[in-house]
């Protein structure tokens, strides 16, 4: 039986994320599902050939989900391979992301770390678990 794991998180204006994302990080959209008053009911974002995120927009939540900025904290993050992680930084970095940790080769696979506006940690490399 096949599996994957998909994060999911959940977003005070998810919305601008979704432009945040695929502009600085080079998600693209796969689906996005509105919800009422301009909310996003589910979304889901590709890059490349296998990596998904799912999001959506922060309501009445009963998973109890806040975004690091609000609760001051981060409590995990999400660490996506890329065939470039170069080149991707480059790109991240001009369109201004807050880089956490600089481009380096720490010698298991993560290149860099990056803050999206709402304080989600994300991390790319080019290290890819074996299956």
């Amino acid at each position: 039986m096949a599996s994957g794991i998909y994060p999911i998180i959940g977003y005070q204006d998810a919305p601008a994320m979704i432009e945040w994302l695929t502009r600085v990080f080079g998600f693209r959209r796969h689906t996005v599902i509105e919800g009422d008053n301009g909310l996003i009911a589910h979304a889901e974002l590709t890059l490349g050939s296998d990596a998904i995120v799912m999001l959506g927009s922060i309501q009445n939540d009963t998973f109890g989900l806040r975004v690091p900025r609000e609760i001051g904290a981060m409590t995990g993050g999400v660490y996506v391979a890329v065939d470039d992680a170069r080149a991707h930084y480059e790109h991240a970095r001009s369109e201004n992301a807050e880089i956490i940790q600089e481009l380096t080769d720490n010698g298991f696979g993560l290149r860099y770390t990056a803050l999206d506006p709402e304080g989600q940690l994300w991390g790319f490399g080019d290290y890819r678990p074996a299956r």
